[in-house]
């Protein structure tokens, strides 16, 4: 059992979401264990393994900047945050707000979501299965608030809207984020690739950048080579710093059921590689393109609301094209927005999603790319400021 708590406390320091041992977790078997058993949260949180129906549990301060956000937030919403991007959109729709670190408190929200902000104390998630829940949806929650914070800063100070409070809140996150640089990335194997263990490497050594790079946030976003007329996915929930053995071959011609546990964005990637001839795709999850995605400067549009799902209007952030689009193969599916706005360029910007970049060889350009697009946007945003 401690060795599964080190596990992902490590995952969660080094993606940035907590400070050394700065967290409690709780894992049900036989017996209720904890990480660090004398903490008196232990006696506090206990109970909801009584009566909810899990066997693992995270409560955690995020570090910074994520606390003083989340913190923010969480003192001045009425009822539940309410984030815009997709990923809050379609797992946790919203993040509701606890007043005090208690059993009471917690189990009547926990029953209905999946995390519940307390204020002035931290964030509480659950799994049902493993600790892998908690800490997905732990770093879910961190991502939301972050984008949520500084969109609606960005649309607060082009309206004349903002205060002063949120403006301290804000140049004191300012101070806290990496400067901004000019990253070169590391040299990755080069391709084409025709071997299939070639590929499995490349595709694992990527996925593992793209962690390290802060370019995606939990285990969101995807990644996949074609070759032999077989595409080598990521499989959905698969973290991509760590893929060995998660990478599903699924033929083109839709001969196997491989597919069944690949990634939710399968369908997107296909029409990709048979629409533009790329082999290579990464999907990421950078902050500033999706903040950025997400500032329209139509007034009253009738799709208002609805701008992640459909969006007649042509856009671009940092000239890179931004298309709206749905998981899926619906009328409005990335499949049929995303491989049309690639055949502009090697990178795409999904409105409240994400980053699509390709290339025909291997991982090397897509990698830089989804790193450029990502500082270009950072660069961008502060421009308004």
């Amino acid at each position: 059992m401690e060795q599964i708590f080190k596990t992902y406390l490590n995952k969660m320091i080094s993606n940035g979401l907590v400070d050394d041992n700065n967290a409690l977790l709780g894992l049900a078997d036989a017996t209720l264990d904890w990480s660090h058993p004398v903490d008196p949260a232990c006696e506090t949180l206990a109970p909801l393994f009584d009566h909810l129906n899990i066997n693992a549990l995270i409560f955690a301060k995020p570090a910074e900047p994520y606390w003083t956000i989340i913190d923010y937030l969480a003192q001045n919403s009425v009822g539940p945050i309410t984030p815009n991007d997709c990923e809050t959109r379609t797992f946790l729709h919203d993040l509701p707000v606890a007043d005090n670190l208690t059993a009471e408190a917690l189990i009547p929200i926990l029953r209905h979501r999946k995390s519940a902000i307390v204020k002035n104390h931290g964030i509480v998630t659950y799994g049902t299965v493993s600790l892998e829940q908690p800490f997905v949806t732990f770093s879910s929650v961190c991502f939301a608030c972050f984008v949520k914070f500084f969109s609606d800063f960005l649309l607060e100070s082009k309206s004349g809207k903002l205060n002063t409070e949120k403006q301290k809140i804000f140049e004191s996150v300012n101070a806290l984020l990496p400067e901004v640089t000019q990253i070169q990335p590391p040299k990755l194997t080069q391709g084409p690739f025709t071997n299939e263990n070639d590929i499995f490497h490349a595709i694992s050594q990527a996925g593992k950048q793209v962690v390290d790079l802060g370019l995606v946030d939990s285990s969101f976003g995807n990644i996949s080579y074609c070759a032999n007329d077989i595409l080598y996915i990521s499989q959905t929930g698969s973290f991509l710093d760590d893929l060995a053995g998660y990478v599903d071959p699924v033929p083109l011609d839709g001969s196997s059921c491989a597919g069944m546990t690949a990634s939710s964005e399968l369908t997107a990637h296909m029409a990709i590689i048979e629409q533009t001839g790329y082999r290579a795709i990464l999907h990421g999850h950078p902050k500033f393109s999706v903040i950025l995605s997400m500032d329209c400067h139509v007034e009253c549009c009738e799709h208002r609301g609805n701008c992640h799902k459909y969006c007649p209007h042509k856009r671009d952030v940092c000239t890179i094209p931004v298309v709206s689009g749905e998981v899926g193969t619906g009328p409005y599916g990335l499949c049929r927005t995303v491989p049309n706005a690639l055949h502009e360029g090697a990178g795409v910007i999904v409105y409240g999603h994400g980053v699509f970049t390709a290339d025909d060889t291997d991982f090397n350009h897509a990698l830089y790319k989804l790193i450029d697009i990502e500082r270009q946007c950072r660069i961008e945003y502060f421009k308004n400021f």
